[in-house]
């Protein structure tokens, strides 16, 4: 059998079963996630109730003081969201609220909008950096007919 006979037999015919596989893992590690968020959420709820009762027992100290110092997670790099929102609303066929640009600059870096939590903090970021933009005339704002504020690009695209 030469090379490159053994070669063409070696090779699947179809990827079924890799697919299958990846698909398997990656239902997995979206349910260890949720898990994860879970427990993170069920501990965050245990120590606002260790708070309360420190209170409650007459603990004057500052809570805050007394808690480990925890690594600051950088989501963006330096202007990445800037970028991140001018390109959204560039591709924009129409004005947008902050909530859809925070989906916009989601998507664009590949990350998971239907989660709420990410999804919330996104859109404090965003309308946060929305406004400093506006302040630089970069965009503009105007209020919907629901009473939203949207926003645009200036002038030509």
């Amino acid at each position: 059998m030469t090379d490159p006979e053994r070669h063409r037999r070696s090779r699947a015919e179809s990827y079924d079963q890799t697919i299958t596989a990846l698909l398997t893992k990656r239902s997995d590690l979206f349910a260890e996630a949720s898990k994860l968020r879970d427990r993170i959420a069920e501990i965050k709820n245990d120590v606002a109730a260790l708070d309360r009762v420190l209170g409650t027992l007459g603990y004057e100290g500052d809570l805050d003081a007394a808690m480990p110092r925890q690594k600051r997670e950088v989501l963006f790099g330096r202007g990445e969201l800037t970028r991140g929102i001018l390109d959204t609303l560039r591709d924009a066929t129409a004005p947008m609220t902050s909530r859809e640009v925070a989906q916009g600059v989601l998507s664009l870096s590949g990350q998971d909008a239907r989660d709420r939590r990410l999804m919330t903090e996104h859109t404090r970021r965003v309308s946060k950096a929305l406004r400093v933009l506006k302040k630089d005339n970069l965009i503009v704002s105007r209020k919907d007919t629901r009473n939203n504020i949207i926003w645009a690009m200036t002038g030509p695209r």
